[in-house]
Parts: structure tokens; C-alpha cells; sequence
């Protein structure tokens, strides 16, 4: 009898608990779940060295796994109160809360061979450097294919196709 009144009462829980879950997860209709206006989707950065992703929007999910380093750029594709549901290079995705996010962009160098660093937006302006696969930047400013990063103090123009954590057209200074 015990037993029973256990599984009545589980799966009661379940019922009532189950459409909200998959509301809040259902990536379909995000405007539903907009907390902020800045668009969907968008790129941010890690705010500490050690940021918990879970499995759904609270405290009270899972952890999927953490980051380990500060400032990676990861993509926020849902947002939800307090949570962000984020992608990262990979397509992970899973979710953070905001406070662990930071508005600064950066990028990690996305190409498989390393990349050239021009003084100016143009591949015959001289070269400063070579930036290794997944070598993290800040990004100051980006248009018209090229971004203006900063690379543990080397500054120069990089193209924009070579960085994940700027979209291919977007502009910003």
C-alpha cells in the first residue's frame, strides 16, 4: 500500500512538472522566454575560470559539465528568468546562469591551420602574427569581414570567417 501511494504520488509530480519542463526547454518558441530584449541569438563571454553548465534552467538540474577558462565566447540561444541556454564551439548546449556571463566578446580562432594577425584590415598590410588553432582573443570591433582583436597584447586586424564567437555579417565597434 505504501508502495503505491509512492508511484501515485511520483507520477503525479511527474504530470504536473512535466509541461513546464519541456516549455521551458522548447527551443521552437523562444520568444516565449525573453527576459531581455537583445537578440537571439548571441555571443558572450565566460565571466570566471569556473562556470557550471546544467541541464536545464536552475540550480536544481544537473550539472553537464563546468568550463574551466574565464573569458571563452559561448552563443546564448534561449533565455529563461535568470537562465541563458547557450552553445558553445562544439554545439554543446546547455545552460548558465547570467550571472557567469559577461556582455565583453571575445572569440577563439576557429580555422585548423593558424591564422595571420595584418596591422590593417587588409591581408597586404603587414603582419604582426600567427594565432594558433583555438587560441582565444578579445574583439574590439568587427565590419566589412574583418575584427580588430587584441591577442595577449599583440592588437591587430584579423578576418572575421577565421573567429567563432562573431557572426559572419555582424558588425559592432
Amino acid at each position: 500500500m505504501m508502495f503505491q501511494k509512492f508511484i501515485l504520488m511520483a507520477v503525479f509530480s511527474f504530470l504536473c512538472l512535466a509541461p513546464h519542463l519541456a516549455y521551458a526547454q522548447n527551443d521552437e518558441d523562444s520568444s516565449a522566454f525573453r527576459t531581455t530584449e537583445f537578440p537571439l541569438p548571441r555571443f558572450v563571454s565566460l565571466r570566471s575560470d569556473e562556470v557550471y553548465v546544467r541541464t536545464g534552467p536552475g540550480r536544481k538540474y544537473p550539472v553537464s559539465w563546468i568550463f574551466k577558462k574565464k573569458a571563452l565566447p559561448v552563443e546564448i540561444v534561449l533565455e529563461y528568468d535568470a537562465w541563458r541556454k547557450i552553445k558553445d564551439i562544439d554545439g554543446e548546449e546547455g545552460w548558465i546562469h547570467k550571472s557567469l556571463l559577461s556582455g565583453r566578446r571575445t572569440g577563439i580562432v576557429s580555422e585548423n591551420d593558424e591564422i595571420k594577425m595584418y596591422k590593417k584590415p587588409s591581408d597586404s598590410s603587414g603582419l604582426l602574427a600567427k594565432l594558433e588553432p583555438k587560441f582565444v582573443v578579445k574583439i574590439d570591433r568587427c565590419g566589412q569581414g574583418w575584427c580588430y582583436v587584441d591577442a595577449q597584447g599583440f592588437e591587430g586586424w584579423v578576418q572575421q570567417k577565421s573567429i567563432w564567437g562573431v557572426y559572419a555579417d555582424e558588425q559592432f565597434d
